[in-house]
């Protein structure tokens, strides 16, 4: 299926949308660290410690922030202070909490000198990203070996997520106005989520997991309840598409990003709109919090990122320089750097701190739709129009590698979880996994 796009001022957008879319006292059980698997285990990758514990019958998570953690701090202060500050920790558990420390200083120590190699192609449209053919499909990343293909969308499946970190769940929207929740282990479709008026382009869960928030062309943004598959909420406010979204790590607030040049944070709890972020003079292609919920990142195609204070939606910098739109934007793991990629084939690292350009990463032969850090933050990874996908440095702006193989423009990607594995996703209808 081809797209055609209407002359005018329409036309970016669209293309913009394309890339985009395309007890009484609680009980831990169990700590462990972030993992690609779709099966828990501990893990010594990530920069937090996640509580798996019950309470009043449920299991629940939270995460403990250990973004500060370096290779030489003392591993009995930090553990002792962890379990001050966390009444689920119990003098019991902190030797536990001290031996994942431990680990984690460990892997922070190694050197990132891995150099990826293209591994398989994963073909029969696109996994992980949106289907021209009205499906999702689901893959198994070690073998390749497609597990899954989940049917019932009658348009373009537009945006997928997982219910990350359990990963026992699957998210779709569409343009068939819908949202669905899929089983990830089974492929049975739990709920469809009926509301919108247009098409779903973006959408995401809470970190509790129990809660999706969709992003529609109908200009609003909806929060729907996973157990029990009803709405929770319409957010209502916005004058144009919603284009891009993203729950901070409490879960506790929302921030929609809109064609409409604003975007809006949103007190979940309440259903409220808290602010409203103004000052760009184009659309907004992405918003972000960062680890901490202090600040949130907003690209525009007004060629500018903007810095946000989430407490008071302040905008505490304009960050400058890129000659075209600005098509996507990040913060690394620990909030302090962030990403923009541009249609003018660039990619710029700023401090979060001081609003400087760290680096500029030239190379690309066409605009690049999409960028993220590596979990280590040491490397960012880029994709591009110009059928390639590149490596950099984060230090020294230097490319790494160039990932090549793809025949046709490259709108996704994204590292694993441990940092080790890469994957692409092109207009070719395949994804390509590298180790």
């Amino acid at each position: 299926m081809t797209l055609s796009y209407p002359s005018g001022s329409n036309k970016r957008k669209k293309q913009l949308a394309s890339k985009k879319l395309l007890s009484s006292l609680p009980k831990v059980t169990s700590f462990f660290y972030v993992n690609i698997k779709r099966k828990w285990k501990r893990k010594d990758d990530g920069k937090c410690i996640i509580l798996e514990y019950e309470k009043g019958g449920c299991m629940r998570t939270k995460s403990i922030d250990l973004l500060h953690l370096t290779p030489g701090a003392n591993p009995d202060e930090l553990a002792a202070e962890i379990q001050q500050s966390e009444s689920l920790i119990t003098e019991s558990m902190s030797e536990q909490v001290k031996k994942l420390v431990l680990r984690l200083q460990e892997k922070q120590g190694q050197q990132d000198h891995h150099r990826f190699c293209f591994c398989k192609t994963l073909t029969s449209r696109v996994t992980g990203e949106s289907s021209y053919d009205r499906t999702c499909r689901v893959w198994d990343t070690a073998s390749g070996k497609e597990l899954h293909i989940l049917e019932g969308h009658r348009n373009v499946v537009y945006a997928v997520t997982f219910n990350n970190p359990y990963g026992d769940k699957i998210a779709t929207g569409s343009f068939d106005k819908t949202c669905r929740l899929w089983c990830a282990e089974t492929g049975r479709c739990f709920h469809t989520f009926r509301g919108h008026t247009a098409e779903v382009v973006c959408l995401a869960f809470n970190p509790q997991s129990t809660l999706v928030a969709t992003g529609s062309m109908d200009a609003t943004a909806k929060l729907w309840d996973v157990e029990s598959g009803q709405e929770v909420a319409t957010l209502a406010g916005h004058t144009a598409e919603v284009l891009s979204l993203c729950f901070n790590t409490l879960g506790n607030l929302l921030v929609t990003g809109s064609f409409d040049h604003t975007a809006a944070v949103w007190d979940v709890a309440s259903k409220r709109r808290v602010y409203t972020l103004i000052g760009h003079m184009g659309e907004i292609s992405n918003v972000q919090f960062n680890w901490d919920c202090s600040l949130i990142v907003s690209g525009s195609m007004d060629k500018t990122c903007k810095l946000w204070e989430a407490v008071s939606g302040k905008c505490v910098a304009t960050l400058v320089g890129h000659t075209q739109e600005v098509l996507d934007v990040c913060f690394d793991l620990s909030g302090q750097l962030i990403a923009s990629a541009s249609a003018d084939g660039t990619a710029r690292v700023f401090s979060a701190p001081t609003h400087q350009c760290l680096v500029t990463l030239k190379g690309h032969g066409a605009e690049i739709s999409k960028i993220c850090f590596s979990p280590q933050g040491s490397r960012v990874l880029t994709a591009s129009s110009d059928k390639t996908a590149r490596l950099w440095d984060v230090h020294s702006g230097a490319c790494l590698q160039i990932l090549e193989g793809h025949t046709d423009e490259i709108f996704s990607c994204v590292f694993n979880y441990e940092g080790d594995t890469i994957i692409t996703g092109s207009k070719d209808n395949t994804c390509r996994i590298w180790y």
